[in-house]
């Protein structure tokens, strides 16, 4: 039988405790407008080039938090995308790695990476 799977991953699950507002802090950190509605109650899918971000409330619980970075969000300049979370005021897990990378936490406490690519 040939392998019915694809080499591709389609989208990424983010436990989020509260929908409504984990989609505004999303959509304001990648500058996107919220133009989505809320999905049966508890999805929010981020409308992102490439590989999707889905904001999921029903998966959400303490031991659900994403404690390292399943993904990365990309940047042409590592620097100017720091000094752009600073301006945020986001919380740092560390600050630019290898001047590579850097690590966040949203509001829920899921790590999230940005890397220089």
């Amino acid at each position: 039988m040939q392998n019915p799977i694809h080499n591709e991953i389609g989208t990424v699950f983010v436990p989020v405790k509260h929908i409504e507002e984990a989609r505004d802090w999303y959509c304001d950190l990648l500058g996107l407008p919220p133009t989505e509605e809320v999905q049966f109650g508890h999805l929010y899918v981020l409308p992102m080039k490439g590989t999707g971000i889905v904001l999921d409330s029903k998966i959400y619980s303490e031991e659900n938090i994403l404690k390292t970075p399943l993904f990365h969000l990309n940047t042409d300049d590592i620097h100017a995308a720091y000094a752009y979370m600073k301006e945020k005021q986001v919380q740092f897990v560390y600050d630019i790695q290898y001047d590579h990378y850097f690590v966040i936490k949203d509001p829920d406490g899921n790590h999230l990476m940005v890397c220089q690519c």
